[in-house]
């Protein structure tokens, strides 16, 4: 049995990294070890595992901001207790969190995306940037330490070597896991219920997006609008954009109204029932501008249901050939995006077949799998960089 440290804000089962965590804690739970989880959040059911040890960090009035430094001074702490205890305990971080040099994860690299919010409020804009400058610094000290760093995609293994002079030796790419138990395919009965739910006609095409739509306008849903004013003139297209995720909701709702599509788009709110809504869903749109991976594309592929991105995305370097009409060249090309849409439309059956054999590939990945492959290669390797 070994001694594991893992640092990281959430363990949950919802989002890509706090996810990702979840499933690395709980399979090492799960062999034997004892694991020690520095966080701001745990799920209660990996909490209550009797090889779980929780070292809980305060989040200030929620701020992501504020409890940065804190998660990375108790991260420290606890690796340095632990380790006069058990010399040959790991641990692991996630990106520039918490400045230790062992395993070290990585989900996104600051370094490799800009701050997007020129049209948002002033405290928001400084906010962001003070944010974005305090994480690009960490991440700059804190990965040139590790001894060994997991990469989620290709892309991210090629932003931190040409941004961050990681030794290329040193990178592991790992892919993220999937949950088959609840993004399987969607089978019909499910279809209907979800949809019955959602309250959408047969003949409504259902274009589903989830992500932030805050002001930073990473996510693309600008872009998605964009392309969806210029769909509306087209001919026979009856569709309605189900938007998944919080933000400045209230913002694009004026947009929509004074271009009279508010009709036409129906915001959920933030939701934690991904599968349910992509089991209403006849195809998922994600125009990011910088996406390390994109484990909600993943999501809809493994669910059977076709998916249009960015081709910047990690996910999209896993793409079959045939599917490489759904990606994206460039996010802030709303014509082009709004012709893919009418593209996929056009040859719906074949896209739902191509995307179907495509999520029974993804889902063969578990999340098990991913963190026993991960764990193997960590026990293997250098300790010391």
């Amino acid at each position: 049995m070994a001694t594991w440290v893992i640092v990281t804000g959430d363990f949950g089962l919802h989002g890509a990294q706090d996810q990702a965590n979840h499933a690395l804690a709980a399979y090492l739970a799960g062999r034997g070890d004892t694991v020690h989880l520095v966080a701001h959040a745990v799920d209660d059911a990996l909490r209550m595992s009797p090889r779980v040890r929780v070292h809980r960090v305060p989040r200030p009035l929620g701020s992501h901001l504020a409890g940065q430094p804190l998660l990375d001074l108790a991260g420290r702490k606890v690796a340095r207790e632990v380790l006069d205890f058990d010399p040959g305990a790991r641990v692991v971080v996630n990106g520039g969190n918490c400045d230790w040099p062992d395993v070290n994860w990585v989900h996104s690299v600051h370094h490799a995306w800009p701050c997007r919010d020129s049209g948002a409020p002033f405290a928001f804009r400084l906010k962001n940037r003070l944010a974005k400058s305090l994480a690009r610094r960490s991440e700059a000290r804190v990965l040139k330490r590790a001894a060994i760093v997991f990469a989620n995609s290709a892309r991210t293994r090629l932003d931190l070597m040409r941004h961050l002079g990681v030794d290329a030796t040193r990178i592991r790419v790992q892919y993220l896991g999937c949950d088959p138990s609840r993004f399987h395919q969607v089978l019909p009965e499910e279809r209907r219920a979800a949809r019955e739910r959602l309250r959408l006609d047969d003949g409504v095409t259902a274009v589903l997006f989830i992500g932030s739509m805050g002001y930073d306008s990473n996510k693309g849903f600008d872009t998605l609008l964009s392309a969806w004013h210029l769909l509306s003139g087209s001919d026979g297209w009856n569709g309605l954009l189900l938007a998944a995720g919080g933000g400045a909701v209230r913002h694009w709702q004026r947009r929509l109204r004074a271009s009279g599509l508010a009709e036409t788009v129906r915001f959920l709110g933030f939701t934690t029932d991904v599968p349910e809504l992509l089991a209403a869903a006849d195809v998922l749109v994600s125009p990011s501008r910088y996406e390390a991976y994109g484990l909600g594309v993943q999501e809809a592929l493994c669910r059977g249901v076709p998916a249009i991105v960015s081709s910047t995305a990690g996910i999209a370097e896993r793409y079959p050939g045939a599917m490489t009409a759904l990606l994206l060249p460039d996010p802030e090309n709303a014509s082009d995006l709004a012709a893919r849409l009418l593209e996929w439309r056009a040859n719906r059956g074949r896209f739902e077949s191509l995307a179907t054999g495509f999520g029974q590939t993804l889902r063969s990945l578990t999340w098990c799998e991913m963190a026993s492959g991960m764990v193997r290669v960590i026990e293997e390797g250098e300790r010391t960089p």
